[in-house]
């Protein structure tokens, strides 16, 4: 697959701070990103000394005296799962302010900023962020988008042989995800408490996050939903689709949403290995929803500080909202062949001052409803974006 984009970025972020980090869920295809950077970009780097793979307990042991092992390194350096190190942070500052010959760190995380907390209070102002996600809409046939959002963007899952294996790939990784990872990450929560709250949330895909509701049925405390909730949004299980406030005397909606990163690890939680349960199934509209403004976030390159939600109660709502690049770009999310123009949309459109809304479909259909206001297959949608990013 080419992600020659993301590679593109890199180079990019390196022109600006001397440490770039990868973030993004296991198994994204971070590693195979450096790899292909180290190569692509950086021909005659030592791959064996530079790359610091903290999975591995040699490379982990080599880190035990970190700055015996790092101090002397120039170029390229690649420290794979970072969170496993955190308190290596404080020791890349010193290593990038050194003159001569500073290396470059490109670091590899499996969990937000948020979580690996360091690297925002000690590098600030030397590094850069870039979020990895799976494969999105750019980066496969057109043809396959049905395949995309029934098994997800995992290249495992994605490119496994039939759909038997990609179903057995996602129950392995969401078993290792819990039983291997959340602890890694410091967590002492209990595997079988986070599979039913996690399962749960598939119930709730699309939704306002309501933490006494689903606590409840859980027989859990609601901070203890807002916990965990916290931590699947963390390592890039679920989003957090922050609510937008406009300056407006109604009462707005102020508790996020929540939506599956993936579609294929809902689909998995969800039960359903093929497309034909998948399109007969009651939570059809809600499965196509979260994977459409996944995809539309990911083709606008929006960041989860650019993407909101808007809604007044009992009124008028927005599905996503992105503000970047001074503009306000409003999006409706429908499972529909011919949508047409409601008085939500031009509340909407009219309220939070947009500069376009897009009713995003299935497919390449296209057609105007008003003023700034068309309805887009969401294959077109890419199509669009594919071609403003090539030229």
């Amino acid at each position: 697959m080419d992600r020659r984009l993301y590679l593109e970025k890199i180079h990019e972020l390196f022109r600006v701070n001397p440490v770039v980090a990868l973030l993004g869920s296991r198994q994204s295809g971070k590693t195979t990103l450096a790899s292909d950077y180290i190569s692509g970009f950086h021909e005659g780097i030592n791959r064996s000394l530079n790359y610091f793979d903290l999975e591995d307990p040699v490379a982990l042991g080599r880190l035990e005296q970190a700055k015996l092992s790092l101090q002397d390194l120039t170029g390229l350096v690649v420290i794979d799962e970072i969170q496993r190190l955190p308190e290596i942070f404080p020791l890349l500052r010193t290593l990038v302010d050194r003159r001569p010959n500073p290396a470059q760190f490109l670091v590899l995380g499996s969990a937000s900023r948020d979580l690996i907390n360091q690297s925002s209070e000690t590098l600030a102002g030397r590094i850069s962020f870039l979020e990895v996600h799976p494969f999105g809409l750019m980066e496969i046939d057109r043809d396959a988008s049905d395949m995309l959002w029934l098994r997800g963007g995992y290249p495992p899952s994605f490119l496994a042989a039939n759909e038997s294996d990609s179903w057995e790939w996602r129950k392995s990784y969401i078993r290792t995800f819990l039983e291997r990872d959340i602890p890694q990450l410091g967590f002492n929560i209990p595997s079988t408490t986070i599979s039913r709250f996690w399962n749960m949330l598939s119930h709730y895909n699309g939704q306002i996050f309501n933490a006494s509701e689903i606590g409840k049925s859980l027989g859990i405390g609601d901070q203890s939903a807002t916990r965990y909730f916290d931590l699947l949004d963390a390592t890039f299980m679920v989003r957090r689709l922050k609510p937008w406030h406009e300056n407006i005397k109604k009462r707005q909606v102020k508790r996020p949403k929540l939506y599956f990163r993936d579609s294929g690890i809902l689909h998995q939680l969800m039960g359903l290995i093929s497309l034909e349960q998948l399109k007969t199934h009651p939570k059809l509209g809600a499965s196509w929803e979260a994977f459409a403004l996944e995809q539309v976030i990911q083709l606008h390159q929006a960041s989860p500080e650019e993407a909101f939600f808007w809604a007044v109660h009992a009124q008028s709502e927005l599905d996503l909202l992105i503000i970047k690049d001074g503009k306000r770009l409003g999006f409706e999310i429908k499972y529909s062949q011919a949508p047409g123009l409601t008085d939500s949309m031009r509340t909407s459109f009219d309220t939070l001052h947009l500069d376009s809304l897009t009713v995003v479909v299935p497919g390449d259909l296209y057609y105007p409803l008003a003023d700034n206001i068309e309805v887009r297959g969401l294959k077109a949608i890419n199509s669009a974006c594919s071609k403003i990013v090539s030229d």
